[in-house]
C-alpha cells in the first residue's frame, strides 16, 4: 500500500505564494517520478508539474511556467511545489501523484498512486 499525503494548501490573495508538500510512504517504487495535478470546480483534472527521481528532469504546464517550481528531497520522501504570483485561475484541489518508475510524465495515465488532495484558493 502506498500513501501520499499533501499539505500546505490554503487561502491566499492574488500575487501571493504557497508551498505544497507531498510525502510518500509504503511499498512504493524507491523515490519514484512524481507529479502535481489540479482540479478546479466543474473542470477536469489537469497537469501542473512533474519531476523525475533524480530531480534533473522537470515538466511544467504552460500556465504555470515561470511561477511554479517543483523540487524534491529524496531523503525525506517529499516533493514540493512552490507556487508564486498566484492567480484566481490557480484555485483548485491540488493532487500529488507517484509513478512506478524513475521517470516523470505530464499525463495522468503515467501515475499509479494519488493523494487525497489539498485545497488552494486564490482570492482576487
Amino acid at each position: 500500500q502506498v500513501q501520499l499525503v499533501e499539505s500546505g494548501g490554503g487561502l491566499v490573495q492574488t500575487g501571493g505564494s504557497l508551498r505544497l508538500s507531498c510525502t510518500y510512504s509504503g511499498r512504493t517504487f524507491s523515490n519514484p517520478g512524481m507529479g502535481w495535478f489540479r482540479q478546479a470546480p466543474g473542470k477536469e483534472r489537469e497537469f501542473v508539474a512533474a519531476i523525475s527521481r533524480s530531480g534533473v528532469t522537470t515538466y511544467y504546464a504552460d500556465s504555470v511556467k515561470g511561477r511554479f517550481t517543483i523540487s524534491r528531497d529524496n531523503a525525506k520522501n517529499t516533493v514540493y511545489l512552490q507556487m508564486s504570483s498566484l492567480k484566481p485561475d490557480d484555485t483548485g484541489v491540488y493532487y500529488c501523484a507517484s509513478t512506478n518508475t524513475t521517470l516523470a510524465f505530464s499525463t495522468a495515465s503515467g501515475y499509479a498512486y494519488w493523494g487525497q488532495g489539498t485545497q488552494v484558493t486564490v482570492s482576487s
